[in-house]
């Protein structure tokens, strides 16, 4: 199979990954949760993992890494803790549902979205500057757009947000792995991040990222291991978050896998997966019959089409029987299409991991091209 889904889920992990899944599995229990030296692998094992994450995302202690099951877990807790009915937010127009529908959830929300051009980021940065008055309690920016691979600026938004004293969440969902993430250096209240994406860890495991005098609310009450006759969630970071079991097999996958990222370096990541959707992209124009959404000067591991001629979730099914695997549609995001102009439609998107070969690219276009 030629596996270019990535934006979705990474396949193909390194192989440390799944052998720390698999060693994990009848050698470690849970921290917190006796003396036992089964237990105290599992909190071992816990502390590496934030300890690799605070460096990797410049978080200023690794407490302040909280393990979730995704990124969408991550920013519930992190929108839920900042917004509350009444209040204003300001969001870009490339948000995932994962940011709009807690939105919702919460009513009386008044959201304030800042549309721009696709890779215009000065637009991007104007509407922010006009979005941020006095009575906004927080916003919200994605790192990069899950659709097109707009990375957005939000280096200069956090910036903005910072003088105006208004906390700012990142969703790195589509960054992390690939491009730096900073939380200390951005001053950002919260970044959240899956661990199944760029970060080539399992299923079912996220990071939200806390920034310094953070102390969200929990989505969740239960036992943590700690103050166990007090009958409220603790008050320190990360016990007052993680209440329950631990998925803690899985978290040794994500360990290897940010490891795996850390030795191969953001940048040789970054290079390869947008040389791939480079070729592809510029193939796809020769063809003529795709309209190519790219920015030449920073190409990323996200590309969207829109085929001229068919149906994107016709494309995507033919594809798909010729064993190439990528997603049409909405990719649950469709604010960003509104601001796109593609909402009818949708798109089909191709995304690249480091696994993936420029001979994957050549062997894709050779079938658009036969069609």
């Amino acid at each position: 199979m030629i596996y270019f889904d990535s934006a979705a889920t990474t396949l193909q992990k390194p192989a440390s990954v799944a052998r720390a899944v698999a060693e994990a599995i009848g050698t470690v229990t849970t921290p917190g949760r006796g003396d036992h030296p089964a237990a105290r692998r599992a909190a071992e094992l816990m502390l590496n993992c934030r300890t690799e994450a605070a460096e990797l995302f410049h978080v200023a202690q690794p407490e302040n890494v909280i393990f979730t099951s995704n990124a969408t877990h991550a920013l519930n807790i992190a929108i839920k803790s900042l917004v509350k009915p009444g209040d204003t937010v300001v969001i870009s127009g490339y948000e995932h549902n994962a940011v709009t529908r807690p939105l919702t959830a919460i009513g009386d929300v008044t959201v304030k979205v800042v549309n721009g051009r696709l890779f215009d980021p000065e637009q991007m940065v104007d509407g922010f500057v006009r979005a941020l008055t006095g009575e906004v309690k927080a916003a919200v920016c994605t790192h990069v757009s899950n659709v097109f691979g707009y990375a957005l600026p939000v280096r200069e938004i956090a910036s903005l947000c910072r003088k105006r004293g208004i906390p700012l969440i990142v969703d790195a969902s589509q960054s992390a792995g690939i491009l730096p993430v900073d939380v200390a250096g951005w001053g950002a209240a919260y970044a959240a991040m899956p661990g199944h994406k760029g970060l080539y860890g399992p299923q079912g495991t996220g990071l939200l990222l806390c920034g310094e005098g953070q102390m969200p609310g929990p989505l969740l009450e239960g036992g943590t291991g700690s103050l166990s006759r007090q009958q409220e969630m603790p008050d320190f970071l990360p016990d007052r978050l993680e209440a329950g079991t631990h998925n803690v097999h899985s978290v040794a996958g994500l360990l290897e896998g940010i490891r795996f990222v850390k030795e191969r370096g953001l940048t040789r990541i970054a290079r390869q997966e947008g040389e791939l959707m480079a070729a592809l992209g510029e193939g796809l124009e020769r063809l003529g019959r795709f309209r190519v959404f790219r920015n030449r000067e920073t190409e990323s591991s996200v590309l969207s089409v829109v085929p001229l001629e068919e149906d994107p979730e016709v494309l995507a099914a033919r594809l798909a029987e010729q064993d190439v695997a990528l997603r049409a549609g909405l990719h649950c995001a469709p604010l960003a299409h509104m601001t796109a102009g593609t909402a009818k439609t949708g798109t089909v998107r191709f995304s690249a991991s480091v696994f993936n070969t420029m001979a994957e690219v050549e062997q894709v276009l050779r079938l658009l091209a036969a069609r």
